[in-house]
């Protein structure tokens, strides 16, 4: 999960760019389909025969309407979130997630989390917090968030009800087979969505930049995450396999500052610390 996180980085600080240049409901359709075509491969090359049968006629195909459609949601409005604010920002909203999941997963699934596991969150959320408003104290006490964290703050709500319901709606299949439903359920709850950027954007001027950042999106930051985090959260609760996320706004401020984008302000990289050492507390914690 810790290389989960990296991914995740990795795909705000290039997203961030990409999402000036295309629609976020017809890139989001793109790698959706892409990341099918690459876990159908691998699924294929992986799985035992007897159950490729599974990766033409799956069981209950609504689980994977479902839970691609809350995936789909998470990835469109992080692009749409990208064009109003900076990585730094929305990677410190997403290292909310562990809170959101902890709270569903009690509803769903009775996992109820120990108060160590509750005082590492919330140390993590209050260095997230510090890091969204930019250490401006009075912007705190104000809450007063712009559209993008807005946006992005229900995009990773959908992302922690998805990592909450994986475990409840997996019915045994191998994890490489339910990523690549998943992914198959994705592409078909959002291309209704994204037909007409689809049909809007100019495929043929879309620069190098574009096409590698669509490349890297589906296969290393789609197809890889789903099956990461499915890998996870069906051996571990669902609040420790999500919570390695803590680590993302670090990730983001080291990717920003080598590429030559800028380092974040010293008070922003203290509360991003604070975030990790909210992430020591738990993975030291006994499962919740």
């Amino acid at each position: 999960m810790a290389i989960f996180a990296l991914v995740i980085a990795a795909s705000f600080s290039l997203g961030s760019r990409a999402a000036l240049l295309i629609e976020p409901g017809a890139l989001t359709a793109l790698r959706l389909f892409l990341a099918s075509m690459v876990m159908a491969g691998a699924a294929l090359f992986t799985l035992p025969k007897k159950n490729w049968s599974q990766i033409i006629q799956p069981k209950a195909f609504w689980r994977f309407i479902l839970l691609g459609g809350l995936m789909g949601l998470y990835f469109i409005t992080m692009f749409e979130a990208l064009k109003t604010t900076n990585p730094v920002s929305t990677g410190a909203i997403f290292t909310l997630l562990p809170l959101f999941t902890t709270a569903i997963a009690f509803f769903l699934l009775q996992q109820s989390a120990k108060p160590v596991v509750l005082i590492s969150l919330t140390i993590a959320a209050a260095g997230s917090v510090w890091v969204i408003f930019r250490g401006d104290v009075d912007a705190i006490l104000k809450f007063n968030l712009g559209r993008g964290e807005y946006i992005f703050l229900t995009g990773t709500f959908a992302h922690a009800l998805y990592a909450a319901l994986v475990r409840k709606l997996n019915h045994g299949e191998p994890v490489m087979l339910f990523s690549f439903w998943t992914l198959v359920g994705a592409t078909v709850a959002v291309t209704p969505y994204a037909l007409g950027e689809i049909l809007a954007t100019d495929w043929t001027t879309l620069p190098i930049f574009v096409w590698l950042t669509v490349a890297y999106l589906a296969t290393v930051t789609t197809a890889g995450t789903f099956f990461l985090l499915q890998y996870a959260v069906v051996r571990i609760p669902a609040a420790k396999a999500t919570a390695y996320v803590l680590l993302t706004p670090c990730y983001i401020i080291l990717l920003e500052g080598i590429v030559g984008v800028g380092w974040a302000p010293v008070g922003v990289i203290l509360g991003a610390l604070v975030t990790i050492f909210g992430l020591a507390i738990l993975v030291r914690a006994p499962d919740v």
